[in-house]
């Protein structure tokens, strides 16, 4: 059984009614399998509202979906939970260019789930905002300590762009 298939047969008899959709889903059910970003057993939490309107469905909330990845500035495991806000509109005839149809009377809420999913999970996660990365020269970790390499030189081809930063900056 698919707790992500709703029959809103109910909802579409009533405008202005509402229900809600709280279920876990394994990844593995909707069709996610990256080893690179999830592990084999991780789930999406799924709580939506679902509200009816005279010409279709509005879904409302939010997928909590668990990632892992390696930092692309300092090369350390990272893990954190991914949040996307769902705002979809469901239609029998489709007329707004973004819409879902709803097929018979059965919502699918799948196709939408897992795009969120795969769109939102951190291809290239950072273990944090403010990073520093690997010293490109001897390698060192440069949030755990400082290296006494020296700087690269500056490429010529930045001078225009470095001018313009000190003609637009502010001088104290």
């Amino acid at each position: 059984m698919n707790p992500l298939l709703v029959n809103v047969a109910d909802l579409l008899r009533r405008p202005g009614s509402d229900r809600a959709v709280a279920v876990t889903i394994p990844l593995a059910e909707l069709g996610v399998v990256d080893p690179t970003r999830f592990t084999d057993d991780a789930e999406v939490d799924v709580r939506l509202r679902l509200d009816s309107l005279n010409d279709g469905i509005v879904v409302d909330g939010v997928l909590r979906t668990p990632w892992m990845g390696v930092c692309r500035r300092c090369l350390v495991a990272t893990s954190g939970v991914a949040e996307s806000d769902v705002h979809e509109l469901y239609q029998r005839v489709v007329t707004a260019t973004d819409a879902f149809e709803i097929v018979g009377e059965q919502l699918d809420l799948r196709p939408v789930v897992r795009e969120l999913v795969l769109l939102d999970a951190p291809s290239t996660p950072l273990c944090r905002p403010d990073c520093a990365g690997l010293c490109p020269t001897c390698g060192a970790d440069r949030n755990s300590q400082t290296c006494q390499c020296e700087p690269p030189p500056a490429d010529p081809r930045w001078s225009a762009l470095d001018a313009l930063k000190e003609a637009v900056e502010p001088s104290d």
